[in-house]
């Protein structure tokens, strides 16, 4: 009997631990959805017998056949690297050998293994291992020689997310932009991207596990350089972008050795070199991967099979690891690396979204019907919060509160706000205040235009819809869209790409300074702000160092936020016991009343 109270407080952290995964045991999404992805999948073959040689693109690893649709040229699934599988899993990326091959190029590639996720449709496309393979977008009607490239690299955490979404499909972007070419990759996610293996016997062949994504991107920009010719790309005027896992990605890769000359300019939306882990923050996932498949070295783990490391990553991939500053592919403080000048003669475009992590209300609501997004999430920050504050020093604390209570709104919001802070916005100044310094060229956006739901507002991911001209895709917009403002987020996005300077005939954006800090306001109305948000950057940038993000797995619940909700719950089952109790006594005086003569 004295055991019940620990029981059931322990009970409750569970339950709570429960709430704030985003994604073990989540639920399919809609059969719609899923139909939808997989009525596009098929296989790309080789072509033994004749071909329309105008649909035709000669590369250096084979001759790819696309399709033409309504004026755009599609080629889908061309692998740049081998099959990461066999003595190859968890190696850095082979590329794909010269070939004379003719094949199909008609469907995409299959997505990266990953747990099927509503937010995330692309997870809905099948998967498997043998995942590197990219995809080109152009426009035969327009006859511009050397055509600036733009590959975009998906987001979802470093663990879910796949080019086969409907939102990224480059048709609408090229059709309007036909002097440009797009490219879009997949790179392996999850435990098969991202897992440090140096402390697992063996790992010692394995140092560059913990970013092997990384260094697939850094492949597929390698077939870009020696074949993006042939489909009438110019190869000296790349530039790279992608959004939240994306756009950190593009944020690191000017620090990966061997990327110089690849490209020329980057564009980050919601993503920096903040979202990033430690080594230590990257230990437990190959902690839980060795318990879960009972292996101790790495030839052990090698040789799992596919199947069972997809069982693995459906249980794990709420654990998964962010690009590690492993001091081997990564420094250990990239902030550093961009004052040393590592991004020396790249012109950067990065930005954030008004709302950034209010995204996260739509995610944990996917996980249960118990309760409403809205109400895990705001619970779920208060835990996070008390975690991340326990890291930091008496004036880091003060300058948080001073912080919270500038925003005058409810708590929700004020959290809401400070995190947006930490986890995108800053990083993203700090970064173009960096590189800035160092005499490069940068621009500074901030989205602010809301979806149809107030609650999310602008949140994380509501501009891709925008950026690539895909406004019927409403996962996140709710329909609510302002054609005008895409067709000048997506010329500003064009011309960056072109020249490095983005403008329209009517709008001219100044760049971002250590003197002026420009940013530039996409909303209901479009406009130069300077120093945006001043207070928020003179209270929170000194909490930069901490690397503050948003890593949920590992936060721990034995904070006062869940002692005040487990003394909640307690108290209400014990007032619902005595409730039960008095009405059963009741019941029975009653009863004898009713008996006695």
């Amino acid at each position: 009997m004295k055991r019940r109270p620990t029981r059931i407080l322990a009970l409750s952290f569970a339950f709570l631990l429960c709430l704030f995964s985003f994604s073990a045991c989540a639920a399919g999404g809609e059969d719609s959805v899923k139909e939808r992805l997989r009525a596009q999948y098929g296989e790309n073959r080789v072509i033994t017998e004749g071909y329309d040689a105008a649909l035709a693109v000669d590369c250096r690893s084979g001759v790819f056949v696309g399709r033409l649709e309504d004026g755009v040229l599609a080629h889908k699934g061309i692998p740049y690297a081998k099959a990461p599988t066999g003595s190859l899993r968890w190696k850095p990326p082979v590329p794909a050998p010269d070939s004379d091959t003719v094949r199909e190029a008609f469907y995409f590639g299959p997505s990266p293994i990953q747990s099927e996720w509503p937010s995330e449709v692309g997870s809905y496309y099948p998967q498997s291992e043998d995942c590197l393979t990219l995809n080109v977008w152009s426009n035969p009607g327009d006859d511009s020689e050397n055509k600036p490239v733009m590959v975009f690299f998906h987001g979802g955490s470093y663990g879910w997310g796949a080019v086969s979404d409907p939102l990224y499909d480059g048709h609408n972007l090229i059709k309007k932009f036909g002097d440009v070419i797009l490219v879009t990759v997949e790179y392996r996610l999850g435990l098969f991207g991202f897992i440090d293996f140096s402390a697992v016997p063996g790992g010692e062949d394995y140092r560059e596990s913990g970013n092997l994504g990384l260094l697939d991107q850094v492949c597929a920009l390698q077939w870009v350089q020696r074949n993006i010719a042939a489909f009438g790309g110019d190869p000296e005027n790349v530039t790279i972008f992608g959004e939240s896992a994306g756009g950190g990605s593009v944020s690191l890769l000017p620090l990966v050795r061997g990327t110089q000359g690849l490209f020329r300019r980057v564009i980050a939306e919601s993503g920096s070199v903040n979202l990033t882990y430690s080594k230590e923050e990257c230990r437990l996932l190959t902690e839980l991967l060795l318990k879960e498949t009972g292996c101790s070295t790495m030839a052990e783990l090698t040789a799992l099979s596919e199947e069972r490391l997809r069982e693995v990553n459906e249980k794990l991939n709420d654990y998964n690891n962010f690009p590690e500053r492993d001091g081997v592919v990564l420094p250990e403080d990239p902030y550093a690396a961009y004052a040393a000048g590592a991004t020396a003669g790249l012109d950067l475009m990065l930005g954030t979204n008004a709302d950034e992590v209010r995204y996260w209300i739509y995610e944990m609501g996917y996980y249960t019907d118990l309760l409403d997004g809205l109400t895990i999430y705001r619970h779920g920050m208060e835990v996070m919060l008390e975690n991340n504050m326990s890291r930091l020093s008496e004036a880091e604390r003060n300058a948080v509160d001073r912080f919270l209570a500038l925003q005058n709104d409810r708590r929700v919001w004020n959290v809401s706000a400070l995190y947006t802070e930490l986890l995108f916005r800053l990083p993203a100044l700090r970064q173009a205040e960096l590189h800035a310094r160092n005499g490069g060229r940068v621009y500074n956006y901030l989205f602010t235009y809301p979806g149809a739901d107030e609650t999310v507002g602008a949140c994380h991911a509501m501009e891709l819809a925008y950026v690539f001209d895909n406004l019927d895709e409403t996962i996140y917009t709710g329909g609510h869209v302002d054609p005008a403002l895409a067709e000048t987020v997506q010329t500003l996005w064009v011309a960056f790409a072109r020249t490095g300077n983005p403008r329209t005939e009517s709008l001219v954006w100044k760049p971002y300074t250590a003197g002026s800090r420009s940013t530039l306001v996409l909303g209901e109305t479009v406009e130069t702000r300077e120093d945006l948000g001043k207070e928020a950057r003179e209270l929170l940038s000194p909490l930069l160092g901490h690397y503050f993000n948003g890593c949920y797995s590992q936060l721990s619940l034995f904070v006062p936020h869940v002692f005040k909700l487990a003394g909640l719950f307690l108290a209400a089952l014990l007032a619902a016991v005595l409730l039960v109790c008095l009405t059963v006594r009741v019941f029975r005086c009653k009863k004898r009343k009713a008996q006695d003569p």
